[in-house]
């Protein structure tokens, strides 16, 4: 496991395969000592984890600290023997219309840098199964984090609270929901045809009492009332930037998806409404306007501009992912089981901070031109200098006159030369959401 983590930093390019990593010479044992570690190898990840959030995280100019969720795909989608594969998200640029694939998903928890730098700090990796929720497990996934950061000093009690910034793929909402009670903060987009209401109004007194007020269509300007704030600004990337806003907006939750077992009343989650609109895009493309959704509801405690470009740098993740699958190899082994994959993710993360430490004790380092000479003989030949030369009169005669038995048939086979077991691709969550209109047979 040791000597596969030094080859991946001592490749001399892009990892294409783990037979080609035990080339590198600070590899010493053979190709297929590559996929024994990962199958049968042992990695404390919990210590991996804790050792990440005590080093030196960028922060913001007020201290706060801005941390990032996304998922990305391990695509499999041929690997039919490879169980707990997930439908994960991933368009295709050849004809738009697939949008997912066969695959692990993996969502990732990382920081955020504050200044001009694209550079991203991951500090956790989970894998979804098929049938979890993925709202639960992101937001169990931010708890532990969240859990981390304090064990190590990283957050006080008299620090901001934590700033998580989010895409539209997650429910906001719910997520808020389940992180009420911790010091942490949601940005997320949200889709631009999405309704929202006001606070209810003063109660009349006769009839029943309203839940929701006046209704905010998104994608309709018509039914916007008048911003709470409005503030403009001059981007160099996006030219005139407006931002407006309007606290203390919530959804009609229904039940269905993760509010489907929901027990009780259906909560109000409000939080602030933030309009976006620029001038230009990169790449000559004509702008839309953006959404976000902040889940602190007082919006005079916010600064709307800010939020704005707090939320830019969330698309550096992009460029971690690609370079993790690119450049590290992350996604290129060809691996079966989701475990070894697992163990391969976090040594991917491991090496991926500069200060991860260097070759392990011990290690016998590869003599250099001019150093010392090899303990091993060095073979002239041309060719893999691990091949040991085998003496001819030691090689088997291909004439034989042995007779060999018959080949087992397919019901007398060991169970080990059995084919492999075929694997269904899941579903991300198995909420059924309840049909009162659906007949149910009397017993």
């Amino acid at each position: 496991m040791f000597e596969l983590c030094d080859a991946v930093l001592c490749a001399p390019g892009p990892v294409t395969s783990l037979p080609e990593l035990s080339l590198a010479g600070v590899h010493q044992r053979g190709w297929g000592s590559t996929y024994a570690a990962l199958a049968d190898g042992r990695m404390d990840v919990d210590r991996l984890r804790m050792a990440l959030a005590v080093l030196e995280l960028p922060r913001g100019s007020d201290g706060q600290i801005r941390l990032a969720v996304d998922v990305t795909p391990w695509p499999r989608p041929d690997a039919e023997c490879s169980p707990q594969r997930a439908h994960a998200h991933r368009p295709c640029r050849c004809d738009g219309v697939r949008q997912t694939i066969p695959g692990w998903p993996y969502s990732i928890v990382a920081v955020l840098e504050s200044g001009r730098s694209s550079w991203t700090a991951p500090l956790d990796a989970v894998r979804l199964v098929p049938g979890d929720d993925a709202t639960e497990v992101t937001a169990d996934q931010i708890r532990e984090v969240w859990a981390r950061l304090r064990a190590a000093g990283q957050w006080r009690e008299d620090d901001p609270p934590l700033l998580v910034v989010t895409d539209a793929g997650y429910d906001v909402i719910r997520l808020a929901f389940l992180l009420r009670d911790l010091p942490v903060r949601l940005l997320a987009r949200i889709r631009s045809d999405r309704v929202f209401y006001a606070p209810a109004q003063v109660y009349a007194g006769t009839g029943r009492p309203d839940r929701h007020g006046p209704a905010m269509k998104l994608d309709d300007p018509t039914t916007w009332p008048a911003p709470a704030q409005a503030v403009t600004s001059v981007h160099e990337r996006y030219g005139q930037v407006a931002v407006t806003a309007w606290g203390r907006y919530h959804p009609k939750l229904q039940r269905r998806a993760g509010w489907a077992r929901h027990p009780g009343r259906l909560p109000i989650v409000e939080g602030t409404l933030i309009h976006v609109r620029v001038d230009r895009l990169p790449g000559d493309r004509a702008p839309k306007p953006m959404w976000l959704w902040h889940s602190h509801p007082h919006m005079a405690d916010l600064d709307v501009l800010r939020l704005f470009q707090v939320f830019l740098p969330r698309f550096d993740l992009e460029h971690t992912f690609r370079f993790l699958k690119q450049t590290l190899g992350w996604t290129r082994p060809r691996l079966r089981h989701p475990d070894q994959a697992d163990r391969w993710t976090w040594l991917i993360r491991g090496r991926l901070h500069p200060t991860a430490p260097g070759p392990r004790p011990g290690h016998r380092p590869t003599p250099t031109m001019g150093g010392a000479a090899a303990t091993r003989p060095v073979d002239s030949r041309p060719g893999p200098p691990r091949v040991s030369p085998h003496p001819t009169e030691d090689r088997p005669s291909r004439q034989s006159t042995e007779t060999l038995p018959p080949r087992p048939r397919p019901s007398e086979r060991h169970p080990q030369q059995q084919p492999a077991p075929r694997y269904a691709v899941g579903k991300q969550s198995k909420v059924d959401t309840p049909n009162p209109n659906k007949k149910t047979e009397a017993p």
